[in-house]
């Protein structure tokens, strides 16, 4: 086993005490079905939660159904996101993905990930996300924030979000997968940052392998 690499006994430390403080983590990107949810993952590449939160609390007051999207067009969806970064390419991504799924899958998200991969826009993190978040599969999306910390922690190996990917589902024990993505993601974001990681808080810094990758 590569010497960086947790122990398996140590890996199901760290996810037990993630799982303490946050017994069930949720996403926090606002969504209220399986297509709210598709269009603001495509939303969010490259851009904060946040922003894409504040961008589609008022376009799905209006348009929240791929065929009311497709009713406002590319230059009217762009009028409420153009406040996120790359908005005029997502805002041809999300018309794409609409056309498709009214033409191929009846207006409904499908459900695997061949068919998400399918769609404009959507590829295998984003594809990931959904599957997790609104059916609980035991997937796993590598976003920046997993590629960088899971081989620091020493939770996975690889320096590609597929070799991350693989690595992190071959090693988190079943009982976590709902949401151990989710722990990483906000350890990441809130805790073990880039910049100035906040070790002095980390509930796993005497776990933790520090490696640089």
């Amino acid at each position: 086993m590569n010497p960086k690499l947790l122990p398996e006994d140590k890996v199901i430390e760290v996810f037990t005490r993630f799982k303490a403080q946050n017994p069930a983590p949720k996403s926090e990107l606002v969504w209220t079905s399986p297509f709210t949810l598709l269009v603001a993952v495509v939303l969010s590449a490259q851009a904060t939660d946040k922003s894409v939160n504040i961008a589609t609390r008022e376009l799905y007051k209006v348009a929240d159904t791929p065929q009311k999207i497709l009713a406002l067009g590319e230059e009217g969806l762009i009028t409420y996101i153009k406040s996120i970064g790359l908005y005029k390419s997502k805002a041809r991504h999300v018309i794409g993905l609409c056309e498709k799924l009214i033409s191929d899958f009846g207006g409904e998200v499908p459900r695997s990930r061949e068919d998400l991969m399918s769609l404009p826009g959507v590829g295998r993190k984003t594809a990931n996300v959904v599957l997790n978040v609104v059916w609980g599969d035991h997937t796993m999306p590598v976003d920046t924030h997993l590629l960088r910390i899971a081989p620091k922690i020493g939770l996975a190996e690889g320096d590609t979000p597929e070799k991350v990917e693989k690595s992190l589902l071959e090693r988190v024990p079943d009982e976590f997968m709902e949401h151990a993505h989710h722990w990483l993601i906000l350890h990441g974001r809130y805790v073990c940052t880039a910049r100035s990681p906040k070790c002095g808080i980390c509930i796993i810094s005497d776990i933790c392998q520090h490696n640089e990758m």
